[in-house]
């Protein structure tokens, strides 16, 4: 299963793909580490930013996206330009989208903990949330086959 984790921060949505096959983890090469939306009031730029998250998705036959879930109150609450564009991600026809509590990634990663450093995968610093709730939801489907 080819698996896109997705952490969205303002208006810059960090990506890492990450597949599982046969028990074995890959970190396939991937165009694209990070996408932005850089006019955040122009209908012309969230729509060229869905097709590119679209065709990106396509390109590399992505089975799922696992965005990961933010609070919509409090003090780390997610932005209204973070909220625009998990919806523009979830609106993509024939695109598997899911959101991942952040609850449910910790337990996960608590269950079944990373065991390479992660510095040693070649992702960039601000990928790692997104690498930690795709790999977080590999593994959350596992667990879930077992129980």
């Amino acid at each position: 299963m080819k698996v896109c984790g997705v952490e969205i921060n303002s208006n810059d949505v960090n990506v890492c793909l990450l597949s599982l096959t046969d028990e074995i983890f890959e970190l396939p090469d991937f165009r694209s580490r990070r996408l932005t939306l850089t006019d955040i009031n122009s209908t012309r730029e969230l729509r060229y930013f869905q097709q590119t998250f679209a065709k990106l998705m396509e390109d590399y036959k992505v089975d799922r996206v696992v965005i990961r879930q933010r609070p919509m109150k409090g003090k780390f609450a997610g932005g209204a330009v973070g909220f625009k564009l998990e919806a523009a991600i979830e609106l993509i026809s024939d695109l598997d989208v899911i959101i991942m509590s952040t609850t449910d990634i910790k337990e996960s990663l608590k269950r079944n903990p990373i065991q390479i450093d992660y510095a040693e995968t070649d992702l960039k610093v601000y990928q790692e949330v997104a690498f930690n709730t795709a790999y977080a939801y590999l593994m959350k489907d596992k667990y879930a086959a077992k129980e």
